[in-house]
């Protein structure tokens, strides 16, 4: 399997993750033997990892991938904090925990409501590379990503954006080149 196959399966994972995030908080808290929402979401950045830093070296991949990688380590701290919600026994707790690292910016701030944000931008910027050869798989990114930051309307945007993100980087990697 190459990176390329990893990547997009990491995508997938994402989805399952946004899938299962969407059945709400009882859902997620109720799931045994293990919470395997964030698992999924774990997974998911940890795939992508091995073809984010082998994108090629163009202007777009200096740009995108210090962003994507940020946005990996933001969702890794996001999982590591929602699997401590997760293993608290009652809502109360969870409440708790919730109001005491929301006074932090430091953890609040890049693990909770930006810091994941920085995977989309830089799969964004990533895909440019690929734009003189594939521009509709490029477009289905463009939109992907402005549905993940524009779209707040729309239901389950995250998982949306995340398929289509999916369907565009299928796209580019294994469309066949025009000769």
């Amino acid at each position: 399997m190459n990176y390329k196959t990893l990547f997009i399966l990491g995508i997938f994972f994402e989805v399952i993750g946004q899938i299962l995030l969407a059945q709400g908080n009882e859902f997620v808290y109720a799931l045994q033997p293990i919470d395997f929402t964030h698992w999924s979401l774990l997974l998911g950045v940890v795939l992508m990892i091995p073809q984010i830093v082998n994108f090629p070296n163009k202007f777009f991949s200096y740009i995108g991938v210090p962003i994507a990688i940020i946005g990996i380590v933001c969702i890794i701290g996001m999982c590591v904090l929602d699997f401590i919600w997760w293993s608290y026994p009652n809502q109360e707790m969870r409440n708790e925990f919730a109001a005491h690292i929301s006074k932090f910016p430091s953890i609040w701030t890049p693990f909770i409501t930006t810091g994941p944000s920085f995977l989309n931008a830089g799969l964004l910027f990533l895909s440019f590379n690929y734009f003189k050869n594939n521009k509709i798989g490029v477009s289905i990114i463009i939109l992907a990503t402005l549905i993940i930051f524009f779209g707040r309307f729309i239901p389950n945007r995250l998982i949306y954006g995340y398929l289509i993100t999916a369907i565009g980087f299928g796209m580019i990697f294994y469309t066949k080149k025009p000769s």
